[in-house]
């Protein structure tokens, strides 16, 4: 049984080889698909469009992703625990402390996002804050300050531009092919690009899952780390699974972010889900005390 220092070790070699897995596929897919309808000068355009609307995402998606949750700023008086929860962590994690929110809501969950340390954000639910005791909550925390000091969102942020311009070369591809009935090439080559077309953005969504799922468990072994118990973490995760309050800020657009799948009620979406099951998290941090 691995522990906590051999589980964070191996799970960064998975996230390295998943993500050169991730690239090599990307740049297969686009080559082929541009080979097979001779219109490989598509190839740098769609980069390009993917990096300019990405970059957009790195300097301002932390704003965008708390006005979408309609999170506001925490007070220190007002929430005092996650204040000082907060910064006490931050000083072991040794980052900055990042800026605090909190999202009205009864329902329980929290997340961070940022492009680094030095501009981050820690955003937590009412309900968890009310439902939680101090010792759960700290395991929550060093969670979400884990993502941050492991640069996880600066790592979705590559993933995104990957998965971005995958997904505009295709769409472009298939515009460009439809359009132009002249285009005559080898038909074998025609077909593996169509097949490309149509499976590539469910590799690519399920490439891009194993790695958002690998990072929550390095965030949860790096949680129980900076606190030195993870029955904290192990408490809280079984709280926030039990609860079945709707969470009506949610979004897909921004799932991935939080501690706890917010469609776990909804069977469809919960396929697709960016967190591996609590369960199965549970046993990991079980297994390394």
């Amino acid at each position: 049984m691995l522990n906590i220092y051999e589980q964070i070790n191996h799970n960064k070699w998975q996230s390295v080889l998943i993500i050169s897995i991730f690239i090599g596929f990307v740049v297969f897919a686009a080559y082929a698909i541009g080979y097979a309808f001779n219109i490989r000068e598509l190839l740098p355009l769609a980069i390009i469009f993917s990096i300019f609307s990405s970059g957009a995402s790195y300097f301002w998606g932390d704003k965008i992703v708390l006005s979408l949750n309609g999170a506001r700023p925490a007070s220190r008086k007002e929430f005092f625990d996650f204040y000082t929860v907060t910064e006490n962590l931050s000083q072991v994690a040794k980052i900055p402390v990042p800026k605090i929110f909190v999202i009205d809501s009864p329902a329980m969950n929290a997340f961070a996002t940022g492009r680094d340390p030095k501009n981050s954000v820690v955003c937590a639910t009412t309900g968890l804050l009310s439902k939680l005791n101090r010792t759960e909550l700290e395991g929550v925390v060093a969670h979400e300050l884990a993502h941050i000091k492991n640069y996880d969102i600066r790592l979705m942020t590559i993933v995104s531009i990957l998965v971005g311009t995958l997904s505009i070369l295709i769409n472009m591809s298939w515009h460009a092919r439809s359009g132009n009935n002249d285009n005559k090439g080898n038909n074998a080559l025609m077909i593996v690009g169509i097949i490309l077309i149509i499976f590539a953005p469910l590799i690519a969504q399920l490439i891009q899952l194993a790695i958002s799922r690998r990072r929550e468990y390095f965030a949860d072994s790096s949680s129980a780390m900076l606190t030195r118990q993870p029955s904290g973490l192990i408490s809280a995760l079984k709280k926030l699974d039990a609860d079945s309050t709707p969470q009506e800020f949610a979004s897909t657009a921004t799932a991935s972010l939080y501690i706890s799948n917010p469609f776990k009620g909804n069977k469809l979406a919960s396929m697709f889900s960016t967190h591996p099951p609590v369960a199965d998290r549970i046993k990991a941090l079980e297994g390394a005390m």
